[in-house]
């Protein structure tokens, strides 16, 4: 175990409290970026080309209702690294982007929360009078 941790973190001593797939984990976050405000014409061309001046973009995505496949006004940007992510956000934030005003911060990680499909519990039961 010594000798994975060792190659691993390149530290041969345990002194860090933070398993490091967790920094592994939280490096991937960093670099993803959250663009809310966004006009419902823009596409991931388009959020690509306007980041791509900051830096390698890896994905954009953004974010359709499932139903009517229309755009829900924001998405995800995710650069290669930590430090072409900072640029485009404090560059970017504010800024227009198809005529609307966009907000961009650090991505959050994920929550599951159990989601899926609702459970069906059927009609309420008739209420009944107690004489």
């Amino acid at each position: 175990m010594a000798a994975l941790r060792r190659l691993i973190t390149g530290n041969p001593k345990p002194s860090s409290l933070i398993p490091p797939s967790l920094l592994i984990c939280r490096r991937g976050i960093a670099s993803k970026l959250f663009v809310g405000g966004l006009s419902f014409h823009t596409n991931e061309k388009g959020l690509v080309d306007a980041f791509s001046q900051y830096g390698q973009v890896m994905e954009a995505k953004i974010v359709t209702d499932r139903v009517t496949d229309k755009s829900k006004g924001f998405g995800f940007v995710t650069f290669a690294s930590e430090d072409e992510a900072e640029t485009a956000m404090t560059e970017m934030n504010g800024k227009a982007l198809n005529g609307r005003v966009i907000f961009v911060d650090y991505a959050k990680p994920t929550q599951n929360l159990g989601g899926g499909m609702p459970i069906a519990r059927g009609p309420p039961e008739p209420a009944t009078k107690n004489e």
